[in-house]
Parts: C-alpha cells; structure tokens; sequence
C-alpha cells in the first residue's frame, strides 16, 4: 500500500470519526437547550376543573361527537432525523422548546393589539347551535404574541445545521393540507418567536412549523398529520436540518379530543324578529332599520354589528329562512323575520355583547311591529331574556376555565368555520 493510499485511509477514518463527535455535540446541545426551556413547565400542576355543559343553540351537532375528557398534557415525541448521518435518540421527556407553553388549565400572557395583528389576532412581528358559515371577527382587546400553540396544534421543531431565511421555507410556507399551518422561527434559542411570511428577512437558528388541530369542520385527521409531519422532514431535509415530530397516533387522539372538548364548549344564542303570517317586512324597510341601528350589510348574506374601537363583529343580522340578503333583494323582496346571532366562542365579554344584541333585538321589533321569540317560536319576556343571559355568562365561564378566552386568537382558531 503506498503512502498516498494510507494517508486516504488516514483521512477518511479522521472524518468519520469527527462527523460522529460533531453529531453527538449537536445533540447533547440541542438536548440541554430543550431541557432548560422547559425545566419549570414540566413541573407545572395541572387543575382538574369539571365542566360546564352549554345548553343553548349548541353546535356539538356540527362535530357529532360525544363529550370526552379534555386533551391531557401534551405526549411525549420520538424524534426522526432528516440530516444524513444523523442519529437522534428518542427521549420520553422531551416537549416542544416553546418557552410561553402551558396546558389548557394555564395562562398564557397578552400583548395589546397593534397595526402588525393578523386576522387571527395575533402579532406577526414581534420585538426580535347554527352551523352557518360564520364571518371572521377581529381579534378582541387583548390577543396573544405571537408563539405556536402546543396545546391546539401539532408541532414539528426543526433544528437547521446553520441559520437559514424564510425562503428557505418556501415549500411548507405556502402549503393546503386542510388544517390552518403556521410557521415561525427565532433567531437564538431563548429569543422570541416571529410569525413567518415568505418575505420574512433575515435568518433563524430554530423553526416551528404548527398545524391546527379541531376547528368547526371538526379534528385534523391522521393523514392530514402524517401528511404534515412528512411535507415538514421534507423541508428539513432541504435546509438541511433535523426535525423532530410527536408520534402520530398521539396526535391524532389529541385532535379528536380537542375536537370533543370544543364541541360542548360551543355555542351560539339566536332571538328571532318575526311577523304575524302572513305580514312580512319589506327588505327596504329592513335594510333601512338595520343601518340606522349599525349594522352593515357584508358579502356573506348578513347585516354585522361591529365594533368601532376593535373592528370586532359583536353580533349578526340574518334572514330567518337561512337565504342570503344582497342589495337587490332586500330591495325588490321581503322577509317574514331576522334572526340575531350571537357567535359566543368568538367574542370578547359575551355578556356585555348579549346585552347590546338583546337591545338592538327589542328595538327592531318595536320599529317593525314584529314579535321577539326564542328558536321555538315562543315569545321572549325580560325574564326569558335574563335566563339567556345567564346561560351565555355560563358558557363564557366554561371557555375560560379551559383557557380558551372568548374572542381570543385561539378562540377564533378553534370555532373558525
């Protein structure tokens, strides 16, 4: 053997060796990185608050579902490599790096709303029973910084081997997997977290790709996560990268309990205007009313009560045969009633919304000459109005007690249509 082949010998037992030592350094650093991030939440006591089972215009039908307890702590992940050569062991006791994390019994902090909020209420850059479709509302008073959201969606953590740009995330940035999917990424390991948009600038040492688990179209499913977690290793892969992904099946069983959970704490409280048959109310006449009382006609078919200072839809307007209203045919046509609804996951202080919904109802109906009645048709008194009004008070109560707060961005995440 000559010296130049025992020198490549040499050389290549060097490499293989340090490749092994690089990677067990890698390792041990983005172990000690997870470990201290959650050194304190893990040791978090969790309540075991019973729940309170709304009664009115529930939608759990929607979701047919049966009540389940709510989704446990999150579970344990295995780890999967996407670097060739690469070896990630599994360790039980890791949990997504995500240093804001609580469970549903905990608390997770607010940040005032401000120009940078994006449709679901949050901060996209932060300082380095009617089964209707529904309009989006704006966020409430108070939302939430924005930071993936380990207990309504499934994480995959990806470890870049060097800081990479948004772009890099361009495949997994602009993809339709049937669940809402969020990327963000943070610069160093304890900094804050930045929503991610493909013109995103500069570049991140960490990314974690989010995927919803239960909205009103009910649970992710497990080809949607395994879909997820496989367009994820596939981006990890490109950077290059590791990636790391809770097991399936776990997550499956997790959406389907979020799902259960959101379907008895939801609800939606309607009172109807209604005339005598066979009177009706002229659509001129009512579009007219609805204006002068703050409504706003919107592209979905139905009048919006909104807020001014938020931008937040209170409550809606429609017509009590479920038919959209345009200009033309409130202008040539007529109605026998409206209904008001009061969308109670998606707004801030349902109570104080009842209480403007409910004066807006009576007016109308004393304006139009009409009757205010309940779903059955039974006419509605102060005192039926105050019975509605402490079951809304009650499924206010039951959202928070799962820190799922009313017209929150996780609120209007989990009750989107």
């Amino acid at each position: 053997m000559s010296s130049l082949q025992i020198g490549l010998v040499v050389a290549g037992v060097l490499l293989v060796v340090g490749v092994i030592l690089f990677n067990r350094w890698q390792e041990r650093r983005i172990r000690q990185r997870i470990d201290a991030a959650f050194a304190s939440g893990r040791d978090k006591p969790q309540a075991n608050d019973a729940r309170v089972e709304p009664t009115l215009r529930g939608t759990a039908e929607s979701r047919a579902v049966p009540a389940a307890p709510p989704p446990a702590s999150p579970p344990a992940v295995e780890a999967t490599a996407a670097v060739p050569g690469t070896e990630v062991e599994h360790d039980p006791d890791w949990r997504p790096p995500m240093d804001s994390v609580v469970g549903l019994h905990g608390a997770l902090g607010d940040a005032p709303v401000g120009p940078d909020t994006d449709a679901d209420g949050e901060t996209d850059e932060p300082v380095e029973g009617r089964a209707t479709p529904r309009p989006r509302g704006a966020a409430s008073a108070a939302t939430t910084v924005a930071a993936p959201d380990v207990d309504i969606e499934t994480i995959v953590m990806v470890q870049p081997t060097r800081p990479a740009t948004a772009g890099a995330l361009s495949a997994g940035l602009h993809a339709r997997i049937g669940k809402p999917v969020r990327w963000y990424g943070r610069r160093e390991p304890r900094g804050p977290w930045q929503r991610l948009v493909t013109d995103s600038r500069g570049e991140y040492g960490e990314f974690a790709a989010c995927m919803l688990l239960a909205d009103r179209n009910g649970p992710a499913t497990a080809a949607q996560i395994e879909t997820f977690q496989k367009l994820v290793g596939d981006v990890a892969a490109s950077l290059p990268g590791a990636f790391t992904a809770s097991p399936l099946g776990e997550e499956a069983q997790r959406a389907e309990a979020l799902d259960r959970l959101c379907a008895e704490l939801d609800m939606q409280i309607g009172l109807t205007v209604r005339k005598t048959p066979p009177a009706t109310i002229a659509g001129t006449r009512l579009r007219g009313v609805a204006e002068a009382a703050g409504f706003r006609l919107s592209p979905t078919g139905r009048f919006e009560w909104v807020q001014d200072d938020t931008g937040a839809v209170l409550f809606t307007l429609q017509n009590v045969t479920d038919e959209a209203f345009t200009v033309d045919s409130l202008r040539a046509g007529a109605t026998a009633g409206v209904v008001f609804l009061l969308d109670v996951p998606r707004v801030a202080d349902p109570p104080r919304a009842f209480d403007q919904m409910k004066l807006a109802a009576k007016r109308m109906a004393q304006t139009v000459g009409g009757e205010l009645v309940d779903d059955n048709g039974r006419l509605l008194n102060d005192a039926g109005l105050a019975a509605i009004r402490e079951q809304v008070a009650g499924g206010d109560a039951a959202l928070r007690r799962y820190n799922i707060e009313p017209g929150s961005p996780r609120a209007l995440k989990l009750f989107a249509a």
